[in-house]
Order: C-alpha cells, then sequence, then structure tokens
C-alpha cells in the first residue's frame, strides 16, 4: 500500500523526489503518512479535497482485499 500512495502521489506532483510516505503499524489499522514539497500540496489534496478522498477510497477498497483499515495522512514538509 505504501509503494500504491508513493506512486499515485509522484504522478501528481511537480517534485517528485520529495514525495515521502511513511507506514505506522497498528494492530487493526495502518496509517500512511503522505509528505510532500509544500508547493505540491494543493495538488495532492485538489479542489476540496477531491484528489486526497480518491487516494482514500482506493487505500479503502485494497484495503477490504486485504483485511486490514488504512488511514491516509497528507502532512506538510517544512522546507
Amino acid at each position: 500500500m505504501k509503494d500504491l500512495v508513493e506512486m499515485i502521489a509522484k504522478s501528481l506532483v511537480d517534485h517528485p523526489e520529495k514525495v515521502n510516505v511513511t507506514q505506522l503499524d497498528g494492530e487493526q489499522t495502518t496509517i500512511l503518512e503522505l509528505r510532500v514539497d509544500p508547493q505540491d500540496l494543493g495538488k495532492v489534496i485538489g479542489r476540496q479535497g477531491r484528489t486526497a478522498r480518491a487516494i482514500r477510497t482506493i487505500l479503502g477498497a485494497a484495503g477490504m482485499k486485504q483485511r486490514r483499515r488504512y488511514s491516509l495522512e497528507i502532512i506538510e514538509k517544512s522546507k
């Protein structure tokens, strides 16, 4: 899942080298922290959060197959 989120984010942003995904495993939920360049934050979130919502939907659907819940947090990386 980490690779999936990273691939999607890198295809959306202008600075793909600054995309970083960290996976934090919990008992029932896995949190994926997505860090991008501050200039690319709007591209990952999208208008009214549509892009971020779409990525979360993909994670939810793929997680059902693995019987695991995934949560995506988008974090602004400081310069």
